[in-house]
């Protein structure tokens, strides 16, 4: 049942997209997903990398999935970083997808002996798919036997809508601190099926600290450090505010933070979880949301997975040092 209420919902949103405007998806693990976040990322570790992310939000629906891949690596003869990044978003059970295909040029810029300023540019292809059969409405509930009788809905007249989308992103940061600036869909595509809606456009604040704990011994290469970081979003008249704390030291990593709305109050705790095996390029992350709104006895939170593999540097470029940002 609460599958068919929330694809009902999915269909108020299909049906009345002048009063509602699509959002994008967000990962919980931000910074394990450095491209989907900022594009001035692309190319910050040097050395080719290839990440995977994916999040199930509200399990017990079984109706929000995300899956995120994407590959970046510095490329010295063009002073910058290039990158590629796929993501697929499924709401209602596969009823609404989206799907994104984006190429990334990040240019790195030394500014000081201590600060560097990174600017990335993404342009994206964007299919957004309509599963008509795969959505029920009010006309079909036989109130003994459920969602049985035929529907008399008007399909649109088509079921995918394409098209091209392009982002920006800034990024500064030293040894200590780093913070950046991200506009999404400068282009506000129309992403409807019955109506003009357009796909609003998002603005992504992000920054964080890095702060050592104790002294690194010369016969011990271990370094503990603590990680502050916040992002805010905002699109629409939609926008969340996510502020995490993770605690480093060796190959474990671990986290608390939490997620507002602002004028609707928490919306989620979050705990994190980050391990990189022993002499390996590899980082696993995971982390669980805990629902504290009002739809917290409904939907089993959200869980979330990312795994990146650090391919080895073929020679040694000067490019930008790599930000100490949370393992996960």
């Amino acid at each position: 049942m609460g599958k068919q209420l929330l694809t009902l919902l999915l269909t108020g949103f299909l049906l009345c997209p002048l009063l509602m405007s699509g959002q994008d998806a967000h990962f919980t693990q931000a910074y394990a997903n450095p491209l989907y976040l900022n594009p001035a990322f692309a190319g910050l570790n040097k050395c080719p990398r290839l990440t995977l992310n994916y999040r199930n939000q509200y399990p017990s629906l079984s109706v929000y999935q995300t899956y995120s891949a994407s590959y970046d690596q510095y490329v010295s003869s063009i002073n910058g970083g290039v990158g590629l990044l796929a993501t697929r978003d499924e709401a209602g059970g596969g009823a609404l997808s989206a799907t994104e295909v984006s190429a990334i040029y990040s240019y790195h810029l030394q500014a000081s002996r201590k600060f560097y300023f990174l600017s990335g540019f993404q342009a994206t292809f964007r299919q957004r798919s309509l599963n008509w059969d795969g959505l029920t409405f009010p006309n079909q509930i036989d109130p003994f036997y459920g969602f049985v009788k035929p529907s008399d809905e008007i399909p649109p007249g088509q079921t995918t809508n394409s098209h091209f989308d392009v982002s920006v992103g800034f990024l500064g940061f030293t040894k200590r601190f780093y913070v950046g600036l991200v506009i999404n869909h400068l282009t506000e595509p129309d992403e409807s099926f019955f109506v003009n809606s357009k796909l609003p456009m998002k603005i992504t604040g992000h920054a964080g600290i890095t702060i050592p704990l104790g002294r690194k011994r010369l016969s011990n290469s271990i370094q503990n450090y603590l990680v502050p970081n916040i992002v805010y979003q905002v699109q629409n008249k939609f926008s969340q505010f996510t502020g995490s704390v993770s605690f480093n030291r060796a190959e474990l990593s671990g986290g608390l933070g939490a997620r507002l709305i602002p004028g609707s109050g928490p919306d989620a705790l979050l705990i994190l979880l980050g391990y990189v095996p022993s002499e390996t390029a590899w980082k696993i992350g995971y982390s669980y949301d805990v629902t504290v709104s009002s739809l917290s006895d409904n939907t089993g939170g959200a869980h979330e997975i990312s795994l990146s593999y650090q391919f080895p540097c073929r020679t040694i470029t000067k490019a930008a040092k790599a930000i100490k940002c949370p393992k996960f």
